[in-house]
C-alpha cells in the first residue's frame, strides 16, 4: 500500500482525483466515494481526509475539474471559428453535445446538487463560467436591442440540457433529421438560429 510520503506536492489529491474520476465513468456516481478513491489508489482509507473531508467535497472537487475540462474544450474550439456569435453559440452548444454523449456519467454529476456542493466557494467562482460563455455571445447581438439577453440564453441552456440529460437516460435514439441528414443534436442546434432570426438578431 502506497503512503502518503509517496506523494510530494499535491500529488495525492491528483490521485484520489483521477481515481475519482475513473470511477465515475466505470460506474457512476453510486460507485465514487472516499473509501473507493483511496482503494484505487493504494493508500489508507484515512489518507484522503486531509484534502476531503467526506464525500461530498470530494465529488465537489471533481465537479470543479469537470467544468474546467469543459471551459478549456471551449476556449479552444472557439479559437478555430470566426468571430461571428451565432457561429460561436453554436461552437459552445456542440461542446456540451459532445461532452454528454461521450461522458455521460460526468455530463449527469455537474448537476447534482444533492451530492455536489455547488454553493461552496470553490463552485460559486466555476458554476457559471459556461454559461457567461453563452451570454457573451449573446451580448454582441443583442447590445443596444430591446431584448432580454437571458431569455435567449436560458432557452438555449434549457433546450441543450434537456436534450442531453433525456438521450443519457435512454429516451431518445441516434437519429438524423430526415430533413437535412444532420445527426439530431446538430440539427437542433442550427434549429435554435430561427429563433435569433425571429428575434431579428
Amino acid at each position: 500500500m502506497a503512503t502518503n510520503k509517496q506523494f510530494h506536492h499535491g500529488g495525492l489529491k491528483l490521485a484520489l482525483l483521477r481515481a475519482a474520476r475513473d470511477l465515475l465513468d466505470e460506474e457512476g456516481e453510486s460507485g465514487v466515494g472516499v473509501r473507493a478513491v483511496a482503494r484505487r489508489v493504494g493508500v489508507s482509507h484515512a489518507a484522503p481526509v486531509n484534502h476531503f473531508k467526506d464525500r461530498r467535497a470530494l465529488l465537489t472537487a471533481l465537479t470543479a475539474e469537470l467544468i474546467d475540462d469543459i471551459r478549456v474544450d471551449i476556449e479552444n474550439r472557439l479559437k478555430t471559428v470566426s468571430e461571428d456569435p451565432v457561429t460561436r453559440i453554436e461552437t459552445i452548444a456542440n461542446v456540451f453535445i459532445d461532452y454528454g454523449a461521450h461522458h455521460p456519467n460526468r455530463y449527469s454529476l455537474l448537476w447534482r446538487y444533492d451530492v455536489v456542493d455547488h454553493e461552496s466557494e470553490m463552485m460559486r467562482s466555476k458554476s457559471d463560467i459556461i454559461y457567461d460563455f453563452i451570454c457573451d455571445e449573446i451580448d454582441k447581438l443583442t447590445t443596444g436591442r430591446n431584448i432580454d439577453r437571458d431569455t435567449i440564453a436560458i432557452g438555449l441552456w434549457s433546450m441543450l440540457h434537456g436534450y442531453i440529460d433525456l438521450k443519457i437516460v435512454g429516451m431518445f435514439e441516434d437519429r438524423a433529421d430526415s430533413v437535412t441528414g444532420e445527426d439530431r443534436p446538430r440539427a437542433l442546434v442550427k434549429m435554435f438560429r430561427t429563433v435569433l432570426d425571429n428575434y431579428g438578431l
